[in-house]
């Protein structure tokens, strides 16, 4: 059987790793020898671990960065609770994906400031999907569907917060079980749409007329 390529096997050691003892933990040594080459071949493919973990997250995880850019260029396909169901859809996956991965660096204060100037000069962050949400957000406002009044920031900031709780805020259940993410999608998309869609907006009555 042929053997991948060696980005290929570094970007699986470095998933599978990240996965296992967490990013702090999953040094570029260690991911190396996971890949079968040496850490200076994996130097040749990636300038660092922060480098490696951005590209396993937009590599190997569900792709939200995408779909938000696909959407927010032609506003008005598709309808709203569609598209937005969509997004909470492959949020709440990639979150759900990427949260074991990313956790460790919160137990070392340094190395997590580290990693934050890394994607800050790369150009990557958390802060990036909701970005693209609210641009996506503020051309459906422009093509008339979202309310004038709407923040659209807010929106996009409850939605991906919804999502990103979803991975870690349901393990101290009973059953420990995620919501089921084509229901929780879904709903809150249906929830958000009720704060922000003209339509939705124009069907509510007006609180004198109640």
């Amino acid at each position: 059987m042929e053997q991948k390529p060696a980005r290929i096997r570094i970007l699986d050691a470095a998933h599978e790793l990240m996965l296992t003892v967490g990013l702090a933990r999953a040094t570029t040594k260690e991911i190396a020898r996971a890949a079968g080459c040496s850490e200076a071949a994996l130097y040749k493919y990636f300038t660092s671990k922060e480098e490696l973990f951005v590209r396993v997250l937009t590599e190997r995880l569900p792709q939200l960065a995408p779909l938000l850019r696909s959407l927010a260029a032609e506003p008005g396909q598709g309808t709203l609770e569609e598209n937005l169901t969509e997004i909470a859809r492959q949020a709440a996956l990639f979150y759900e994906q990427s949260f074991p991965i990313a956790a460790s660096l919160y137990a070392e204060t340094q190395l997590k400031r580290r990693h934050d100037d890394a994607l800050r000069q790369m150009g990557a962050g958390p802060h990036r999907p909701i970005e693209g949400l609210d641009a996506y957000l503020r051309a459906e406002r422009t093509a008339g569907r979202v309310r004038p009044d709407a923040d659209t920031f807010a929106a996009a900031s409850l939605l991906l917060g919804a999502c990103a709780q979803r991975a870690f805020a349901y393990e101290a259940t009973e059953t420990g079980a995620l919501p089921e993410v084509e229901d929780f999608a879904r709903r809150l998309a249906r929830t958000l749409l009720g704060g922000i869609s003209v339509a939705d907006a124009a069907a509510r009555p007006a609180p004198w007329s109640a």
